[in-house]
């Protein structure tokens, strides 16, 4: 449960397409002001929740609301709420990226003064004011990127519903994308984000849902899940030289657990207390294997992800 007050509730909501079932009985809350990162394999209900909250699907139960309003029967009043950013965009290439910032401010009944005010601080907030007059055609992957979420802005949305939106970027541009996120989550906006790029999202987000075939696998804030899903430690120790037997020498110890061996260097997963780590250091000292660097290796999304989920697809 989310410590701050929630903006977008979503309870028991299931979507099937035929007799495929894309989403099953899904419950999440997301608090106001937060990252939230929503990942699953591919296939496992992400973009059809993500549409559900956008108000582009019906679902066929449970209960939805953004701001208090219902994505079923306010879906304009959710609509003025939500900024959408799709996986999939398209963009109108014959104009000009003023142009198409204010082909979007109109649809949503902007005045022209103000129109032209609040398209001027999009722009420098996604750092394209020199490209204003630049035709869309002309632009790179990454500013076309830039211009979607900077439409996606222009009515001042208080969500922001982010589908993929650094897919296909290069790494430059994805890090750019990273740092206009958490800006954006200082002027106070809540954004829900799916990604696969998962070390990005370790980087970036409070708080995490995990999804697979469909179902709700974990979720959580992401210090919270940690703590609550590595009740163990990975330690990597250095040697001074390879040497045989080290992995059914480690599992001695009921401590040790998961002990992969590479060359010089080990890695195992310690189970213990802290105060009881000298006993494992002990099976190496007993045995006279020189140790150069004993280090915790921290744990990220991937290794979360990785751990509670089994790679299945509707």
């Amino acid at each position: 449960m989310p410590s701050r007050p929630p903006i977008v509730e979503v309870r028991g909501l299931s979507k099937n397409y035929g007799d495929t079932v894309a989403v099953l009985d899904l419950s999440f809350q997301v608090a106001a002001g937060e990252i939230f990162g929503f990942i699953g394999p591919n296939g496992a209900g992400k973009t059809t929740t993500l549409r559900v909250l956008a108000t582009l699907l019906e679902p066929a139960a449970g209960d939805v609301t953004i701001d208090g309003f219902c994505v079923v029967n306010e879906t304009e009043q959710v609509r003025r709420v939500i900024g959408y950013m799709p996986d999939y965009f398209g963009v109108y290439d014959g104009i000009t990226v003023t142009e198409y910032l204010e082909f979007f401010a109109s649809a949503y009944g902007l005045r022209a003064l103000k129109r032209r005010a609040i398209m001027q601080d999009v722009l420098d907030l996604t750092d394209m004011g020199h490209l204003r007059d630049r035709m869309v055609s002309s632009l790179s992957k990454g500013m076309k990127q830039r211009l979607c979420l900077a439409k996606t802005l222009v009515h001042d949305p208080k969500v922001l519903i982010l589908d993929e939106p650094a897919s296909a970027l290069d790494p430059r541009a994805r890090i750019e994308m990273r740092f206009l996120l958490k800006e954006l989550r200082q002027m106070g906006k809540t954004i829900l984000i799916s990604s696969h790029i998962l070390t990005e999202l370790s980087d970036l987000c409070d708080s995490v849902a995990i999804i697979e075939k469909g179902k709700l696998i974990e979720c959580g804030k992401m210090d919270l899940l940690h703590e609550k899903r590595w009740g163990v430690d990975r330690v990597k120790v250095t040697l001074h030289e390879p040497r045989d037997g080290l992995e059914a020498l480690l599992l001695q110890s009921s401590l040790v657990e998961s002990v992969a061996v590479e060359d010089s260097r080990v890695v195992f997963d310690y189970t213990g207390a802290p105060a009881e780590f000298y006993r494992v250091i002990k099976l190496f000292t007993d045995h006279e294997i020189p140790i150069l660097a004993v280090e915790h290796e921290s744990r990220n999304l991937e290794d979360l992800f990785m751990k509670l989920t089994r790679g299945d697809v509707q």
